[in-house]
């Protein structure tokens, strides 16, 4: 079989900044950065503008708490100065429809590595981050990872031509009826099936083997990554707060004194300060962790081409094994010789050898199934390249933006814990200079 490997140069959602001003740094914070260079985002502006909650009945009748986001989209056109930009079109969706979506794009475009959804539930959290997901804090972070999903969907080569993907985002009603009518679920591979062919197929592709092994190395990486990162947290929660007592005995003690009481009560507000400032640098945190669990997740979506590589695989070695069996039921047929034990011999012993006429009859019919299965293995193979190829070339695209978007995201946690450790300088420096004054 003839596999393409070939570096694809399309253009890539990519996540994050490096420079370091602050209004950069912060938009990199708050948003997703993504090239606008694909079809449909050159059309149109997508956004996950907010988050509500919302109270209602769900399908058993039962009261329910749940949160909705509301989606932005407005034509991307060139505002002439000192005019307005149009109102944008809006919709409500909740987290259940965007999983609704994804999983239509996974059945539908099964060679695709399909960007994943924020996580349902709060992971690998530090003791003082709640695990809830109705969270104000959370479902901020769950809101910019919808939009970051919306984002990359757009981007892509393929999946932002989608139709259905088009009506989620413009059509707030008779959307899910038009996706239950694609009938994507009838194409669904069972697990059991997935499984079997993972297990008995005889030769697998050695790419895909290895794709497959790396995507479970790089899910563990970046989950014991996690959770290092949240034990850092822990500690440095408390490091931090630790440094609150520093401002309470300051102050205390400038109380006692006269020449060095404005000195300490000094010292003490920025001690104060500095124990303050980690709440604000761990939520910066939780979104650089954020962009790490989102490659984790992509774990799981090249897992999901790699499986489906083997179902087609195992399908075609079923279908040729198939017709290697017809074709020797022919010869043995055609010479009345049977090379391995088989009913059909111990038929024939019994009961004497078929007639000419009915041997003439079955190598017909054989002769047929023959050539409706070489048709198939070829139909099959074909299937089987045509995957390979489409696989191979969105997997070089999915390397490519990997590679640019956790360099870059490592590179804004450096710089952040960079800037974190200046600030603490800056308080002990600012504490010198009012112990100098005392």
């Amino acid at each position: 079989m003839i596999m393409a490997d070939s570096g694809s140069s399309e253009e890539v959602a990519v996540i994050g900044n490096t420079d370091l001003t602050s209004a950069e740094s912060e938009n990199n914070i708050i948003n997703t950065m993504v090239e606008r260079g694909t079809a449909l985002l050159r059309k149109m502006e997508i956004n996950v503008a907010e988050a509500e909650k919302r109270t209602g009945k769900n399908t058993v009748n039962m009261q329910e708490t749940y949160t909705v986001y509301l989606i932005e989209v407005r034509p991307a056109e060139t505002v002439p100065e000192g005019g307005t930009q149009a109102p944008p079109d809006t919709l409500w969706r909740r987290y259940s429809e965007f999983e609704l979506l994804r999983t239509y794009l996974l059945v539908t475009y099964p060679y695709i590595i399909v960007p994943p959804l924020p996580e349902k539930r709060a992971e690998f959290v530090w003791h003082k981050l709640s695990a809830d997901n109705l969270d104000p804090d959370f479902v901020e972070r769950r809101r910019v990872g919808l939009e970051n999903f919306l984002l990359r969907v757009a981007s892509h080569p393929v999946l932002s031509n989608d139709k259905i993907f088009f009506l989620f985002l413009t059509e707030e009603k008779g959307w899910r009826e038009a996706v239950l009518e694609t009938g994507f679920q009838d194409k669904a591979d069972s697990r059991l099936k997935s499984l079997s062919a993972m297990f008995r197929v005889k030769n697998p592709d050695k790419r895909f083997t290895a794709l497959k092994h790396y995507s479970d190395e790089l899910n563990t990486v970046i989950s014991q990554l996690l959770r290092v990162r949240a034990r850092v947290a822990d500690r440095l929660y408390g490091v931090y707060k630790v440094h609150g007592n520093y401002g309470r005995v300051f102050s205390e003690w400038s109380a006692i004194e006269k020449e060095m009481g404005d000195g300490l009560q000094s010292a003490g507000h920025h001690m104060d300060t500095y124990a303050a400032s980690i709440d604000d640098i761990l939520e910066e945190e939780e979104h650089y962790a954020d962009q790490l669990k989102e490659y984790l997740f992509y774990t799981d979506a090249v897992r999901s081409v790699c499986r489906k590589h083997e179902l087609i695989q195992y399908e075609l070695e079923m279908t040729a094994q198939e017709l290697a069996h017809k074709k020797q039921q022919k010869e043995e047929l055609a010479t009345g010789t049977v090379r391995i034990f088989s009913l059909k011999g111990m038929t024939s012993k019994l009961f004497g050898q078929e007639t000419q006429e009915q041997r003439e009859v079955k190598l017909a019919a054989l002769e047929q199934s023959i050539q409706e299965g070489e048709e198939m293995v070829k139909q099959k193979n074909t299937e089987c390249q045509e995957f390979v190829q489409a696989a191979w070339d969105d997997i070089e695209r999915f390397k490519e933006q990997k590679d640019k978007d956790l360099r870059e995201a490592l590179i804004n946690y450096a710089i952040m814990q960079i800037s974190m450790c200046k600030k603490g300088i800056q308080v002990w420096s600012n504490a010198k200079e009012c112990f100098n004054k005392m």
